[in-house]
Parts: C-alpha cells; sequence; structure tokens
C-alpha cells in the first residue's frame, strides 16, 4: 500500500471551493490533457454519497482503461472521499479535506492506492507515483488559475 499527501492554499471562499470540487464535471478542467479523461455518466451538479461515477482514462501510452469511483463518504465544506470500484488500481481511496484558513482555504489529500500484479505492480510503482506526482502538480497550477490569488489594498 502507497500513500501520496498534498496540500495547497486556495484563495477562495469556503463555499467557492466546495461547489467547485463538489462538482464532478470540474475534475475534466484540472486533469492534464494527456490522460483522455472523460466522464461516461451522467452526473449530477453536486455530489451525493453512494454515487457511482465512471470515467475513460489514458494513464499510460494513450490505452484507454473504465474507472468506476463511488462518493463513499461527504462532510458538506469539509470533506469528501471517493473510493475506485473498478479500475486500473487493486486499491485505491481518495480524502479531499477543506479547512478555512486565513485569507481562503487549505485543501489537503490523502491518497491512499496500491497496485495490481503482485511484484510486476511494485516494479511499476516508481512510473505510476511519477504520474501522480505530474497529475497533482498540474492540478495545483490549475487551481491557481481558476482561483488566482487575491491581491491585498494598500
Amino acid at each position: 500500500m502507497y500513500q501520496f499527501k498534498a496540500e495547497q492554499f486556495i484563495s477562495a471562499e469556503i463555499e467557492q471551493c466546495w461547489d467547485f470540487f463538489s462538482d464532478p464535471a470540474n475534475l475534466k478542467l484540472i486533469t492534464p490533457d494527456y490522460m483522455g479523461f472523460d466522464i461516461l455518466t451522467e452526473v449530477p451538479d453536486e455530489m451525493y454519497e453512494g454515487m457511482m461515477i465512471s470515467y475513460r482514462v489514458r494513464p499510460l501510452m494513450g490505452l484507454p482503461v473504465n474507472w468506476v469511483t463511488e462518493i463513499t463518504k461527504i462532510d458538506p465544506m469539509n470533506m469528501f472521499i471517493d473510493e475506485q470500484r473498478k479500475g486500473p488500481y487493486r486499491f485505491w481511496h481518495h480524502e479531499h479535506y477543506f479547512r478555512k484558513v486565513e485569507g481562503g482555504v487549505l485543501m489537503n489529500d490523502l491518497l491512499s492506492y496500491d497496485l495490481p500484479l503482485g511484484v510486476i505492480g511494485k516494479i511499476a510503482h516508481r512510473m505510476v507515483r511519477k504520474r501522480i506526482e505530474e497529475i497533482f502538480d498540474y492540478r495545483c497550477k490549475k487551481i491557481r488559475d481558476i482561483f488566482p490569488e487575491k491581491s491585498i489594498p494598500a
């Protein structure tokens, strides 16, 4: 089992952050184009516990992979969890946390995951980890574009 942690300050109100991140359609906006990310199921504007979302992604060499996640827990304005039900990982559990701080919101991600294929998965982990880091770096930049830092009046 592996873990990845990310933290980002977002210059916005907690309600703006929650509205953006709780709308599954916005995931495409913060995912690199090379991932070929497409939502296959119709989703409401706001997620709910038990919601199943089907995607198609192209994480490696442009090969399409179907992925199904379930929103397993929601605490509005504070956190939500998505878990893979079908997809490329043996295990995927992604916790998203939002905390109001001075001047904005601190967003934390805790991703726990495991790869299939035993020894082959362990060997492939270095490449998978690099890809996860690239995706989160891209996401961080896109979020800064969507929520630019507010300048403080002199």
